[in-house]
């Protein structure tokens, strides 16, 4: 899930600088810009979390029911965040060594292919992410070995996980299976420090990495859709990849003192935040609609550039009011649908989800002994 930290002192100039001039380039395009078709198809769904840990014991499960729901209920599209040690085998009692982490653990790949033949069955898309590559996660907890945008030997490692993916793959229809690179790329002084500051990775040392990987994805089937997410913690544009065979993928969590009120993974003291509200102030500023339309307007711009954009995760932390939620969330869905894109809400079911968000404020209705949350399903049901 997306985390976004401003820094706090004068380092990581590089990145630092590379962060506002893209910043910059988010208010330099119009909203009213002339539509042009989305590259990418409308796909509307759901994150599906069971290997996004890096402990596969620590994996929420996803109930057999689940994708029959997700299909009958007019969705098509499922990403999966995967962190890669949930499926290495090593010693995880120590931190992982960069010779341990091509060590492939074949049940856990095995269970992987179960959750994609499961979509599959239900004519339900899967992307395929990365979202603990090797020597990368915007969310700490797990001691990296290297660093993903500067060394060599991560960078290796991040295209050897890749090819293995690309030719486990090879013969599923691109109708059918997407990969998404790498999770909401970042660069913090220390990367295995969550609350570390940082800003976008410089636009060379991020190019290296997705131009590597899609070469290795391409050099298997030449055909694969490939989707690199948004600069900065996935919420800023690229125009600089337009040149290359990829695919974007933005967020919905703008701003995110909505979308992660209370979340102790992004704030360092959550207990304190003022209850928000929209629209409304945040921090002597007033936000509504329309900044959430100049948010997006470096991302419709991708599309006049024929650059397809995906909204690869969005959705609302359970703390924030659910009426708050719900209004801001109906101004992005709008947007997304007038301009042809499709989004994967953070997440089925759980805290960001449609069951079971444990949320104080919810009227639920029994499905099948589930929580369901009937007026956030009906509000994505409305653009699916």
């Amino acid at each position: 899930m997306s985390e976004i930290l401003i820094p706090r002192r004068d380092f990581l100039k590089k990145a630092t600088a590379a962060s506002m001039a893209l910043s910059l380039n988010q208010t330099s395009f119009s909203p009213s810009l002339k539509k042009r078709k989305n590259k990418l198809p409308k796909w509307r769904g759901f994150n599906l979390l069971d290997f996004f840990n890096p402990d596969p014991e620590n994996g929420r499960k996803t109930k057999p029911d689940y994708y029959k729901y997700m299909s009958d209920w007019g969705f098509d599209f499922v990403r999966i965040p995967i962190s890669y040690p949930s499926y290495l085998d090593f010693d995880r009692s120590k931190p992982i060594r960069p010779d341990e982490v091509l060590q492939f653990n074949n049940r856990v790949l095995d269970e992987i292919d179960e959750i994609l033949t499961n979509c599959h069955n239900q004519n339900l898309h899967v992307s395929l992410n990365l979202h603990r590559a090797p020597g990368f996660c915007i969310n700490a907890g797990f001691k990296e070995p290297y660093n993903l945008w500067e060394d060599q030997e991560a960078l290796d490692a991040f295209c050897a996980h890749w090819e293995m993916w690309s030719k486990r793959y090879k013969n599923i229809s691109i109708k059918k299976l997407s990969f998404d690179l790498v999770n909401e790329p970042f660069k913090r002084l220390d990367p295995n420090d969550q609350h570390s500051p940082g800003g976008a990775v410089p636009i060379a040392e991020y190019r290296k990495v997705a131009e590597a990987a899609l070469k290795t994805i391409k050099g298997i089937n030449k055909k694969r859709l490939v989707i690199a997410d948004g600069n900065g913690g996935g919420g800023t544009a690229i125009p600089e990849f337009a040149d290359l065979d990829l695919h974007q993928s933005c967020r919905g969590y703008f701003p995110m003192h909505i979308s992660h009120h209370k979340a102790s993974w992004v704030f360092k003291d959550p207990d304190s935040l003022p209850s928000p509200s929209w629209p409304g102030m945040h921090n002597e500023r007033m936000y509504q609609k329309e900044d959430l339309e100049k948010h997006y307007a470096p991302w419709i711009a991708l599309l006049e550039q024929g650059v397809g954009v995906h909204c690869g995760e969005l959705g609302c932390y359970n703390k924030t009011p659910h009426e708050v939620f719900l209004a801001w969330f109906g101004d992005i869905l709008d947007i997304l649908d007038e301009n042809g894109i499709g989004f994967g809400l953070w997440e089925f079911s759980g805290t960001f989800g449609v069951l079971n968000s444990g949320r104080t404020d919810v009227d639920y209705e029994d499905w099948y002994g589930e929580k369901l949350d009937r007026k956030l399903l009906s509000l994505l049901m409305k653009n699916a």
